[in-house]
């Protein structure tokens, strides 16, 4: 794990790269962020977390850093300790995590457990949507009380370490890391209702669109040829022909604007203080 600060102090803010290592945005634009040498205001840290997994080009070594939090410092699995590192570093940090995806050419932020903390951070970055999911985030950075994750874009693109690098900026521009105003675009939010499995060894092909809405009855996709059509209406987030082995996507239900939710105060949290700090 790479570790920069800039500044004096002890940071409070956190921006965590390469949690997985077959998603190099994080990683290009922390290196980009520090070769501008910025003047910042507050100190902050830039963690390029599984560099192991980045130099080999795979999405992890042993399991998925971004599944095993709070990590274990123990394990004989080399995530389950970086894991136990990463929790350590970002404890008391508002973080930032920058991934990205095969499904998705634009970014959007994710978070859980939507508290005050978590709304002023992703309300203040480049992004058209903000999508909560809370219910399959265990395990994942995004269900820590000071974390919010974001996909800059498809896996490997130059857009993707452009969008991760805007997203980055803006982050720490709302953290008072940086001077300069963040934008304020009002994201539209989307809370996942359930996760859409594949089986083993059937052919699936997703023919929506993220983001875009399918009315009940509506095909969506194919297994085999046949059609999958929508028992109800759902939003699609994540969901790709080939992105994952065993998951198609999410559904999920457009709730408005991010600006009009209410939300949890900072001291609703999911995990306990000592094994947390997106």
């Amino acid at each position: 794990m790479q570790v920069h600060t800039v500044g004096d102090g002890t940071p409070e803010v956190a921006v965590v790269g390469a949690v997985h290592g077959d998603e190099p945005c994080g990683a290009r634009a922390i290196q980009r962020f520090l070769e501008t040498e910025p003047d910042v205001d507050r100190p902050a840290k830039l963690i390029v977390a599984n560099e192991r997994a980045l130099e080999r080009g795979v999405r992890y070594v042993d399991t998925d850093l971004n599944r095993c939090l709070p990590g274990d410092s123990e394990s004989d699995q080399y995530e389950e300790r970086l894991a136990a590192e990463l929790m350590t570093e970002v404890r008391d940090c508002l973080a930032l995590g920058i991934h990205s995806t095969v499904s998705y050419d634009r970014p959007f932020a994710n978070v859980a457990y939507l508290n005050e903390r978590k709304r002023d951070a992703v309300a203040h970055l480049p992004v058209d949507a903000v999508v909560d999911f809370t219910v399959v985030a265990d395990g994942r950075s995004v269900e820590l009380p000071r974390f919010v994750d974001i996909e800059a874009g498809h896996q490997g693109s130059a857009a993707a370490a452009d969008n991760a690098y805007d997203c980055l900026v803006a982050f720490l521009r709302a953290a008072d890391v940086l001077p300069g105003e963040p934008p304020a675009p009002d994201p539209d939010f989307y809370e996942v209702t359930d996760p859409v499995y594949k089986e083993p060894g059937r052919d699936y092909r997703f023919l929506g669109e993220n983001f875009e809405r399918v009315p009940a009855g509506e095909r969506f996709a194919t297994v085999d040829g046949d059609d999958l059509t929508a028992d109800e209406e759902f939003c699609p987030v994540l969901m790709s022909s080939d992105g994952h082995d065993v998951l198609l996507g999410y559904r999920s239900t457009h709730r408005g604007r991010l600006s009009t939710l209410p939300v949890a105060g900072d001291e609703a949290e999911s995990m306990t203080d000592g094994a947390t700090d997106d």
